[in-house]
């Protein structure tokens, strides 16, 4: 039968003027809500997380975020992207990431297992450095230093490491130059961070890469990482593809495995995990054959204990061998007034007796600092950096300060205050002549 005219024109009108989200049952045709997944979850600050993004505006940019840290995404003609992002420091034992293009936006939290990934905080007793004239091994006076004619480097280890470029671009501004060492941190669960090293040499930078034996979060009594473990080959898979990695990349790298193994804090401590004597030595030998068989001749080996104190593991029993160590570095704080246990040091009372006894270990080969920082209590942290630079830049043989700029048992960082931002960018600016 024909409908009237009239009406075959209305329902036609409103055919048109319905939206082709109509569904057959009536009921609008809704798109899947924007939603972001992370892996991993958690972790400490400075995890390179890979995050997966769906139901975004297709083929449209965007911006992935946690904290300062910011990276651009572009989402799929399906509306899918997968970026990395490095989690920052934090106050806050969470996280948020934060995905967003347009009006449309998805989150999902990043939990921090602790505060920083260069250490679990340090047992209070002993202090990692003692007060002047205690009767300790930092009131030695240092050796001469020996003859040199480099310049001293200027590096820096920030929470996001080498990917955080906002962070690198601050302390460039902060010291008037941008640092050419770079301080990265991975366990024994992690990949080869080509990306860091490759973000590093493209800003004229080295990584310095600590490899720590360990699994992050899990404390220091960790049986499956104990020394003798590792010496009896239960890792050699992943330390070749570490190798063959590191080979293949085939740019220099500063790679310093187990670092202050002379304190009570790291599971690959003698004083810990089950460990014994001669336990640190045969580990570091062997980790430093299975990668060295991989052709990875690019790696410079940098033994790095801690500033020696009252009661820390005398350095002479967990020295590899000149054969086995490329470089020497020693990491050292004034902890000032900061913790209950510590007064304030200088820079020589610091650092002198074991710029000593690695001279006496290790001759002829440079010397790193593999991090350092002061307090702001205690003492002035200005005068302190301008000491610092001075007192390191006169010995020749030391080729590198690394600063550490963390805000964690206490603010480390260059900017604690604006006093201590200037004096060292002055310092430096000295120090180049």
């Amino acid at each position: 039968m024909r409908l009237p005219k009239l009406l075959a024109t209305v329902l036609a009108a409103l055919c048109v003027a319905l939206p082709a989200s109509i569904t057959a049952a009536g009921t609008p045709a809704q798109a899947a809500p924007a939603a972001i997944t992370l892996d991993p979850v958690s972790g400490p600050a400075g995890t390179t997380v890979t995050v997966t993004g769906t139901g975004f505006p297709k083929k449209s940019p965007g911006t992935l975020s946690a904290g300062a840290n910011a990276v651009p995404f572009t989402a799929s003609a399906s509306g899918y992207f997968t970026a990395a992002l490095v989690i920052p420091e934090s106050a806050h034992p969470v996280v948020p990431v934060t995905a967003a293009s347009g009006r449309v936006s998805a989150s999902a939290p990043f939990t921090l297992t602790y505060s920083s990934p260069s250490a679990a905080d340090p047992a209070p007793e002993p202090a990692p450095a003692a007060a002047p004239g205690d009767g300790s091994a930092t009131s030695t006076a240092p050796s001469a230093p020996q003859p040199g004619t480099s310049l001293l480097r200027f590096g820096v280890g920030t929470p996001g490491g080498p990917l955080a470029s906002a962070e690198l671009d601050e302390v460039a501004a902060l010291a008037g130059e941008a640092p050419s060492v770079i301080l990265s941190y991975k366990d024994f669960n992690q990949a080869p961070p080509l990306a860091e090293l490759e973000a590093a040499r493209s800003r004229g930078a080295v990584v310095l890469l600590t490899w720590e034996p360990w699994a992050w979060g899990g404390g220091t009594s960790q049986p499956a990482y104990a020394l003798d473990r590792i010496t009896a080959g239960d890792f050699d898979p992943y330390l070749r593809q570490w190798g063959q990695a590191l080979a293949t990349w085939g740019h220099p790298v500063m790679l310093r495995f187990g670092h202050e193994m002379n304190g009570n804090w790291y599971p690959w401590s003698e004083q810990l995990n089950g460990n014994g004597p001669g336990d640190y030595v045969a580990a570091w030998r062997h980790v430093h054959d299975v990668v060295a068989s991989t052709g990875a001749a690019n790696v410079t080996w940098v033994w790095n204990p801690n500033v020696p104190y009252w009661g820390s593991a005398p350095l002479t029993a967990l020295y590899p061998g000149a054969t086995y160590v490329d470089a020497v570095a020693l990491d050292g704080y004034n902890w000032g007034t900061s913790a209950s246990w510590s007064t304030w040091v200088s820079p020589s009372q610091l650092f002198g007796q074991g710029l000593a006894e690695l001279r006496g270990l290790a001759p002829g080969k440079q010397i790193l600092i593999g991090e350092t920082s002061a307090a702001e209590q205690g003492g002035s942290k200005a005068e302190w950096a301008t000491s610092l630079v001075g007192y390191l830049a006169a010995q020749g043989d030391v080729t590198a300060l690394t600063w550490f700029h963390f805000n964690k048992e206490t603010d480390w960082r260059i900017n604690s205050s604006t006093a201590a931002a200037d004096a060292l960018r002055s310092a430096l600016a000295t120090r180049r002549g």
